[in-house]
């Protein structure tokens, strides 16, 4: 994300060149024919009613806090599907992202909501991301948007792939000694597309983890 310093967009790439494989690049439209990467065939659910953007959802671990410092804002725009447990993996896909930033915020990849939200690839790619930013010294600030959601469920009801797009044109790095914001022009590198592949975990209350995720940079469709 061109918004963040170099380390940190590196090692987006970096993840992103090694899970891309299952990533659309054209239109990305699902059919009965799609299948979820590490995951089964599944078919798109229609979406009903707006969601709430900022709040952490309700149904999350016990003593588990995906909060946020003020000036670091993650927006939700999309809407919630129909079926239970794609809102419940679209959710908690939105936590997975809460619990990133506020690794980021507390400088480590041990903070609870990392560990409970994500697990194998996922909780890889959740690592490699707070690292890069504690390497460089930064935090982040600004309003990172997340809108036109789809999710698309595996016949065993045990994984949901959650896609959409990501806007950055208004989220900074931040350097920690210096208070400096780190500006750039808005230009495509701003818009990011997104797919993650959420597992239902084996007993609790409803938790999905992201197990995947796959990240196609300068999304044209996210524009």
């Amino acid at each position: 994300m061109k918004r963040r310093p170099s380390p940190v967009a590196a090692a987006l790439a970096a993840t992103a060149a090694l899970l891309l494989t299952a990533c659309g690049s054209g239109d990305d439209k699902s059919s009965d024919n799609d299948k979820i990467a590490g995951a089964d065939q599944g078919a798109e659910t229609p979406k009903e009613s707006a969601s709430s953007s900022g709040a952490p959802a309700s149904d999350k671990p016990d003593g588990v806090d995906v909060s946020l410092p003020k000036d670091m804002d993650l927006v939700f725009d999309w809407d919630k599907p129909k079926d239970k447990n794609e809102a419940a993996a679209m959710d908690d896909a939105a936590n997975y992202l809460r619990a990133i930033y506020r690794g980021v915020d507390k400088r480590t990849t041990k903070e609870a909501a990392v560990t409970a939200y994500s697990t194998g690839e996922g909780l890889h790619y959740a690592n490699t991301q707070i690292d890069a930013w504690i390497d460089g010294g930064w935090t982040a600030t600004g309003t990172l948007r997340h809108y036109d959601a789809t999710t698309r469920s595996a016949p065993n009801g045990k994984s949901v792939e959650v896609a959409f797009c990501a806007d950055s044109g208004k989220f900074f790095g931040r350097e920690i000694k210096t208070e400096k914001i780190l500006r750039t022009t808005p230009s495509i590198e701003d818009f990011d597309y997104f797919k993650i592949v959420m597992v239902k975990f084996p007993t609790g209350k409803g938790l999905w983890q992201a197990s995947k995720v796959f990240v196609e940079t300068k999304a044209e469709k996210c524009q």
